[in-house]
């Protein structure tokens, strides 16, 4: 086992392995795509597959502020990866969606995080690997 991580409470294991694998997931897209994206953009991606929702969700869901939401989404605008509308029925609100290369990179990520799962299982075991999905997915009760 990693010796930094010998010294951590449960909390802090968690965090730094998410941001460990935060960066590495980055770092494989980026270094395999002519299209950069940070952890921010991926997150409004993955809200966003294969539905529409108002920005104003996006914004709650993500825990940013609204400047910064935007500042996201028209990066992601002006890369063609979501794209921005309005419906007929409501003016009010502002919709996002993805558009057909932000499908495209969305399902090459996840390929890139298949072969990131597949070397943590061929690591740790793909029992142990099961166990842990299911003890993240459970309802912790907090």
């Amino acid at each position: 086992m990693e010796e930094s991580f010998q010294i951590l409470d449960l909390i802090d294991s968690i965090s730094e392995r998410h941001l460990q694998l935060r960066k590495l997931t980055q770092t494989l897209w980026n270094n395999s795509s002519d299209i950069y994206l940070s952890n921010s953009e991926w997150f409004i991606i993955s809200i966003i597959v294969k539905k529409e929702v108002p920005i104003s969700y996006i914004t709650n869901k993500v825990d940013i502020t609204r400047q910064a939401t935007h500042k996201l989404i028209k990066s992601l605008e002006s890369k063609g990866i979501v794209e921005t509308f309005y419906v007929a029925h409501n003016k009010k609100n502002k919709f996002i969606r993805l558009t057909p290369l932000g499908e495209e990179c969305y399902r090459k990520n996840e390929a890139l995080k298949a072969t990131i799962e597949q070397k943590i299982a061929a690591k740790i075991g793909n029992d142990n690997l099961d166990i842990f999905k299911q003890i993240l997915k459970a309802d912790w009760g907090i």
